[in-house]
């Protein structure tokens, strides 16, 4: 040690300048280390796959992660949204869409049950698995629900609708209440198709470019809610 410092003192400023430096970007690359960005997994469907848009850059998972960036957070939303996939489908996936980095998980599920007319038990006892395995990574959770058309009746809508809020309330995840809530907001109503025309593609089920900005609008501030649940 003391040979290093008189060889340091020998050759002067230059010498003493380039450790100085040195310790620097040790520092800077350990404090670059310490700020790695969150990863999101984001659990879904079409809805969340980006089904049907030629400019997949506009999908819901790429403008959610450019809308939390915009904000000032570090974070990855990775895309786990398969088209097509039930409540069952999540299920027998989730164990490995959860990789190594996930700091958090978002669910989107359930739409595709509806379509089918699946019974709601089924769907919530899928969900419940889905929670169950989060839960025993320690991994905080956005539960996103989907509402049923009347058209089942009462007490299918009723069973549906209510799933997600006891699932919520059983693992203490955080819940937003209606993955279309962006649309409700700018007038629309996920009942009329009338009044969803304009944000929707021509299939009049998956939204087009401005409905997926206005649905990430909506969701964006309950994700935020979600990266503060993210430990240290």
């Amino acid at each position: 040690m003391w040979r290093f410092l008189g060889a340091v003192r020998s050759k002067g400023y230059g010498a003493m300048r380039g450790v100085r430096n040195g310790l620097l970007v040790t520092l800077l690359t350990a404090g670059a280390a310490a700020a790695e960005p969150v990863t999101v997994v984001a659990l879904g469907d079409s809805l969340t796959a980006g089904y049907g848009l030629s400019d997949q850059s506009q999908g819901f998972v790429p403008v959610l992660e450019a809308w939390l960036k915009a904000r000032g957070h570090e974070v990855v939303v990775q895309n786990a949204g398969v088209s097509g996939d039930t409540t069952a489908g999540g299920l027998a996936r989730v164990a490995w869409a959860l990789g190594p980095d996930a700091d958090a998980l978002i669910v989107t599920l359930g739409g595709n049950d509806l379509l089918r007319g699946l019974d709601p038990a089924g769907s919530k006892a899928n969900l419940d698995g889905i929670l169950k395995e989060a839960a025993a990574r320690q991994l905080p959770v956005l539960l996103v629900a989907m509402k049923a058309p009347g058209n089942f009746g009462p007490e299918y809508k009723a069973a549906f609708d209510g799933m997600y809020g006891e699932l919520a309330a059983t693992y203490g995840t955080l819940l937003a209440e209606d993955f279309f809530a962006g649309l409700r907001a700018a007038g629309a109503d996920p009942g009329d198709p009338a009044s969803m025309a304009a944000f929707l593609q021509a299939d009049g089920l998956h939204p087009n470019p401005e409905g997926v900005q206005l649905i990430v609008e909506g969701l964006g501030p309950k994700v935020e809610e979600l990266l503060a649940k993210v430990g240290p």
